[in-house]
């Protein structure tokens, strides 16, 4: 078992290297592989010495300037959801959670919103949209703690409706408000078309971190499979690993939304291919799921950019088109084993 896991984490590595190659490559400007490598390894001077390819300067424009932050934030946002997809769906032991069930994506439409609307600027929207997701969490956690334990089913409950709550004020300054819709609209659909290295620079921290940290309680995700009481007596402290997994999982949403807009179903679906592929167990889903989601959000990216170019669509479509059928058939699947 865990040489397959090994052989299928080995896979996943040598995939997300030819997704890179591949990103890197088509757009309106299709570039060569050799004009690439030289790209990304041309200025370092020992492989110089030995490889020497002449590459024109537009190409490194177009690579270092374009597509790199851009194919760099779309696995590093697409890992985040994923990781932080697999962390929720084992918390709240329910396969239909995912990052934004705890009303984060609508916290951060509105600081989006505001943001665009008030005071519009390179990094007002992300940074803005950042701290209004991380409140958003912390004032359903807030409603949720009850009597020194957070409620799980209050939780879930208090998600919706905080989520519905700032999605309707959203709805209402887009409606009053005619400056700024368009670009709102296209921000909430999610996508990558604003990329750059400073986008980037502002995810790594929280994704970095938070992905690691949510690993080092997977064996705690494990156990409180089995329920929390049988957690408790086997030794894991529940209300604090909630405690500890929601504040990561959160800022880890937070800070991808906040850079791509409301981009669905990846902390949804990549999981539970995921626990197909390797199993319930933690300590293998969690790297996994990152592995996929980012692999899989890159790809979402590179078809919305060119499966109707020049035009390119919001990634949060292609998304759900992928997302929405895979739904369908979890509810229906857990429907038919409901009445077996």
């Amino acid at each position: 078992m865990l040489q397959r896991r090994l052989i299928i984490l080995g896979f996943l590595v040598i995939i997300a290297l030819i997704s890179i190659g591949i990103g890197l490559s088509v757009g309106t400007v299709s570039i060569p592989l050799s004009s690439i490598l030289g790209v990304l390894f041309g200025k370092i001077p020992y492989i110089r010495k030995f490889v020497r390819i002449d590459v024109p300067d537009k190409y490194f424009m177009i690579i270092f300037n374009l597509r790199l932050p851009r194919v760099l934030l779309s696995i590093l946002v697409g890992s985040g959801l994923a990781a932080a997809g697999a962390c929720m769906q084992g918390l709240f032991r329910n396969p239909m959670a995912s990052p934004y069930v705890v009303g984060v994506s609508s916290g951060s439409s509105f600081g989006a919103a505001v943001a665009m609307l008030i005071f519009p600027g390179i990094f007002s929207v992300p940074v803005v949209a950042f701290i209004f997701g991380v409140i958003t969490t912390f004032l359903v956690y807030r409603i949720s703690f009850k009597r020194g334990k957070i409620a799980t089913e209050t939780l879930l409950l208090a998600g919706i409706a905080v989520g519905f709550f700032f999605s309707a004020i959203t709805s209402l300054l887009m409606y009053t408000t005619a400056s700024g819709v368009h670009r709102l609209v296209f921000w909430i659909m999610g996508g990558f078309w604003n990329s750059s290295w400073a986008r980037l620079l502002t995810v790594i921290p929280f994704v970095g971190f938070g992905i690691p940290a949510i690993y080092c309680f997977a064996r705690d995700l494990n156990i409180m499979q089995l329920g929390e009481e049988s957690a408790i007596h086997l030794g894991v402290e529940v209300e604090q690993v909630k405690k500890i997994l929601l504040i990561f999982t959160s800022l880890i949403t937070a800070s991808c939304v906040s850079v791509s807009g409301v981009i669905g179903f990846v902390g949804l679906i990549i999981p539970h291919i995921t626990r197909l592929l390797v199993g319930p167990d933690h300590r293998m889903l969690i790297p996994i799921s990152t592995l996929m989601g980012g692999i899989f959000l890159l790809w979402c990216d590179t078809l919305a950019r060119t499966i109707i170019a020049p035009v390119e669509l919001p990634v949060g479509i292609i998304t759900a088109c992928f997302g929405a059928p895979f739904f369908i058939y979890l509810l229906t699947k857990s429907k038919r084993e409901s009445y077996a």
